[in-house]
């Protein structure tokens, strides 16, 4: 009777075979719904960020901002990947900046590193050369990861023909990942550490940026182009003159307000060891930017070209007397001679 009893309960208890399916069921709608919903939120953002938050951001040449954005929402807008198609356009864009941040930090790291060399602060010197090594090693991890999203959208460039780009801003993306792929390489020999970044990406990305048009962006891509010539024995064509094509690039930058061909030539200038061309290319920048503001579409661009050309002179500066470029000051030396200034005889006037 008691044996019974419970019996009865346990099957009036129970949901039966029946209800668990229909459980089983609505449990699997429910999350197939969700699925669509992450989906249809992922395909929103990814379509926002490329048509909004990018151009937003370009617009901008607050570059503390961008990086706090870039490292902040990397993760978040990344993650739909793995409920819709990867954002791959939009993850170039992302470890660029992200990169670059990262990069900034082994540069202050640098700095540190060369005050303390000049206080005779052994320690503290190699402490910040340290730090600088693996902020570079940081930098490098990100640059990497944009240049595969680079490749997994447009294709290896080594082997695929120059896409097509439907909007300025696809066109964009792609000289992006090119800096990527070229930056990756950089910042993995400033670590000293292998993060694995192929040894034939410098002539890989000078062969690709032939597929931008080179007025169209400021002249960056011959510069980026040529700063591989210059760099590397055996990659510049016969009959072409590295250093020649870098000045085209810079006035093609000067004209246009985005003057990011000048990085390009002090990073050529510094590898050939010219000091005396590496300041008249700082010069020259300091003089164009004084002269005409970046268009309004591309602010970060050019802010951030002037970035790491004050970064370059703040190291010669801090090597020489230990401190870095004076405010307001970029396109001066500290051994500049004062310029004469013309004095009046009182002879005629007394």
């Amino acid at each position: 009777m008691t044996t019974g009893s419970i019996d009865t309960v346990g099957r009036a208890g129970s949901p039966g075979r029946n209800g668990c399916l229909a459980l089983m069921l609505m449990l699997l709608t429910t999350l197939q719904g969700c699925s669509l919903i992450y989906k249809t939120t992922g395909d929103v953002m990814q379509g926002f960020s490329k048509a909004h938050t990018v151009p937003y951001l370009m617009k901008t040449d607050d570059l503390a901002m961008s990086c706090a954005m870039s490292q902040a929402t990397s993760p978040l807008l990344l993650s739909f990947g793995r409920v819709t198609s990867e954002p791959d356009q939009l993850a170039v864009m992302l470890y660029l900046t992200s990169g670059a941040c990262a990069e900034e930090s082994a540069r202050e790291d640098e700095l540190k590193g060369l005050a303390a060399l000049q206080g005779l602060h052994a320690e503290e010197a190699r402490d910040a050369s340290i730090r600088q090594q693996r902020h570079y090693a940081l930098a490098a991890r990100r640059y990497f990861n944009g240049w595969k999203h680079f490749k997994a959208y447009y294709g290896d460039p080594a082997e695929a023909e120059c896409p097509e780009f439907d909007q300025d801003i696809d066109g964009f993306i792609y000289l992006a990942g090119l800096l990527n792929g070229l930056q990756a390489l950089n910042a993995e020999i400033q670590s000293t550490e292998s993060i694995g970044v192929p040894k034939n990406v410098g002539s890989v990305v000078a062969s690709a940026t032939g597929c931008l048009d080179n007025r169209q962006w400021w002249g960056a891509p011959m510069a980026l182009r040529a700063t591989v010539w210059a760099m590397l024995p055996g990659t510049m064509p016969q009959g072409e003159r590295a250093f020649e094509r870098l000045a085209q690039s810079d006035r093609l930058g000067e004209e246009a307000g985005v003057r990011l061909a000048h990085v390009f030539h002090a990073i050529a200038a510094i590898n050939k060891g010219d000091d005396e061309l590496l300041r008249a290319v700082i010069r020259r920048h300091a003089k164009a930017i004084d002269e005409k503001p970046a268009p309004e579409q591309w602010r970060l661009v050019d802010a951030m070209a002037t970035r790491m050309i004050q970064a370059i002179s703040d190291r010669m500066w801090v090597g020489h007397v230990g401190y870095r470029t004076p405010s307001g000051q970029l396109g001066t030396f500290w051994d500049d001679q004062p310029e004469a200034t013309e004095t009046m005889s009182l002879d005629g006037i007394l």
